[in-house]
């Protein structure tokens, strides 16, 4: 049955005036939110996710406790109005119950548990809006407020959803193209290129998969740039409102033109 909509037209342009592997606009803010240690908002084009880490604190519940690591604890909800779908979506809801323990098994090898026993990190994902390239936004939303946390890690995690239509390859899908095309998400360790996660909802011929693959490990390396120059940023304006709070009163603001 032929797509409803024109994914790829002959022009070589997506139905969005994207080109094939161009990326949408990545936003990034990383100002405090409420009592979070580490919050991090992201926005992949119309998909937005608030991500907040608490810890590492003591587990709420013993059985929850590690005596060799931190134990990792992701939750994740939807607002109403994040998605055209009317259903209800409780924190129980199998769909987000698995994106869940996909963040989970993510980041457990990711960051450096051993350096926090006995402890908690947890990891709160609010999605705000969503337009395709869900699970991208959610780890790249959790890697930045991981690090705004201060918590240790072993490199930046950066992940792309990425599909194929016809033998076109395509990168960072939109929900359209999501429900019309093989597809899949990676998320990779750009310093040492290895891989944290790969999943398919969909089977894709294993000459696509490569190249998906391939173009995948490389876009990440773009939203690392997108995601160190928020970070710096950040580092910037507090080593500057540090500054401007522990310098005496009267001095640098006036010049001497004497």
């Amino acid at each position: 049955m032929a797509s409803r909509i024109e994914i790829l037209n002959e022009g070589g342009f997506r139905s969005d005036g994207r080109r094939q592997f161009e990326l949408r606009t990545i936003e990034i803010d990383l100002a405090q939110q409420g009592q979070a240690d580490g919050s991090a908002v992201i926005a992949h084009g119309l998909t937005h996710v608030l991500v907040s880490v608490f810890g590492p604190r003591e587990a709420r519940m013993r059985s929850h406790t590690m005596h060799d690591r931190a134990n990792i604890n992701v939750e994740i909800s939807l607002a109403a109005f994040s998605t055209g779908d009317r259903r209800k979506r409780s924190r129980g809801d199998k769909r987000i119950l698995e994106f869940a323990s996909t963040i989970k098994s993510t980041f457990e090898p990711v960051i450096q548990t051993t350096l926090y026993p006995r402890s908690q990190i947890d990891i709160f994902v609010q999605v705000v809006q969503q337009d395709g390239g869900l699970l991208q936004a959610c780890i790249n939303g959790t890697t930045l407020a991981l690090i705004t946390a201060g918590i240790a890690m072993l490199d930046f995690v950066c992940a792309i959803s990425g599909g194929v239509h016809s033998t076109s390859p395509l990168l960072d899908l939109t929900n359209l193209e999501e429900n019309d095309v093989p597809n899949m998400t990676v998320a990779v360790m750009p310093k040492t290129q290895k891989v944290s996660l790969l999943t398919m909802d969909t089977r894709l011929h294993v000459e696509r998969f490569e190249e998906i693959f391939r173009l995948a490990v490389e876009a990440g390396s773009t939203i690392l740039v997108e995601m160190k120059a928020a970070v710096l940023g950040r580092s910037s304006r507090l080593i500057e409102s540090v500054d401007s709070s522990t310098q005496p009163h009267g001095l640098g603001v006036e010049n001497d033109n004497s």
